[in-house]
């Protein structure tokens, strides 16, 4: 296993954790409400917003050249955010990793 393969599976059950706590404790709207009760808390959901967008369009573009579908990764980043291009990355990484070892 590569260091980045480590790496990514680190990041998304650090992540994945950190996850199931927030839903736990406030659940899914409890995540998103506070983003509407400031400019500031605005500002920094239309900045996740615009990143999941260019993640999104990275991902298209990249999965074609890689012989991969992106589009359940794309649909995951719009329902559950950077669990999408995480898990696309993983994904990725193990499939690179096969064709080495080929």
């Amino acid at each position: 296993m590569s260091h980045r393969f480590l790496t990514l599976c680190v990041v998304l059950i650090g992540f994945g954790a950190l996850t199931g706590i927030a839903l736990w404790d406030v659940g899914y709207w409890g995540i998103l409400a506070p983003h509407f009760q400031s400019w500031g808390a605005g500002q920094v959901l239309a900045d996740l917003t615009i990143l999941a967008v260019l993640a999104c369009i990275w991902m298209v573009q990249d999965a074609r050249g890689r012989i991969l579908s992106a589009w359940p990764f794309v649909a995951l980043t719009l329902v559950a955010g950077s669990f999408g291009p995480l898990l696309y990355l993983l994904v990725r990484e193990l499939r690179t990793a096969s064709r080495v070892r080929q």
